[in-house]
């Protein structure tokens, strides 16, 4: 596990990754005013999704410094890193984006309605969301299977 004095190894996809978790913490405390607008009823959005953008934000970024925290601890090298730190990058960001315009549309996009706005909010939202962040998911649980490559016999 790393510690204090070794925060400076951290791999540089470790280090992205964390880097992009403050960004998307930035950005969720930044729709917080949005937020705050929409509940006064000065920015014509649903609450609801904004509630959503800020928070599920807030859980993508934790999310995000988790995975970069246990990256030395998995069994992948370096290609298997990135592809694990893009898989949480990618999910984290559009659910903040996607959640966020949804507020605007006003729309739920969590099932089909036959509305099309709405059905092509449900359509992106598993694309780039609900299916890659059940797959990077199930990628890192895998990944604590085995010996990290700095630990492996030669």
């Amino acid at each position: 596990m790393p510690t204090l004095a070794g925060v400076n190894d951290a791999s540089p996809h470790a280090r992205t990754l964390a880097r992009n978790g403050a960004v998307l913490m930035l950005l969720a405390l930044l729709t917080g005013i949005p937020l705050a607008a929409a509940m006064t009823g000065k920015l014509p959005a649903d609450v609801h999704a904004m509630v959503a953008a800020h928070i599920g934000a807030i859980l993508g970024a934790l999310w995000m410094v988790a995975v970069a925290v246990t990256l030395p601890m998995l069994r992948y090298g370096p290609a298997g890193q990135a592809r694990l730190a893009l898989g949480v990058t990618v999910p984290c960001f559009a659910n903040w984006f996607v959640t966020f315009v949804k507020g605007f549309l006003k729309v739920s996009g969590v099932d089909f309605t036959g509305n099309a706005t709405n059905d092509a909010v449900f359509v992106v939202l598993n694309l780039l969301v609900v299916f890659p962040a059940l797959a990077t998911a199930v990628a890192w649980i895998y990944g604590f299977g085995g010996a990290p490559p700095t630990q492996r016999p030669n």
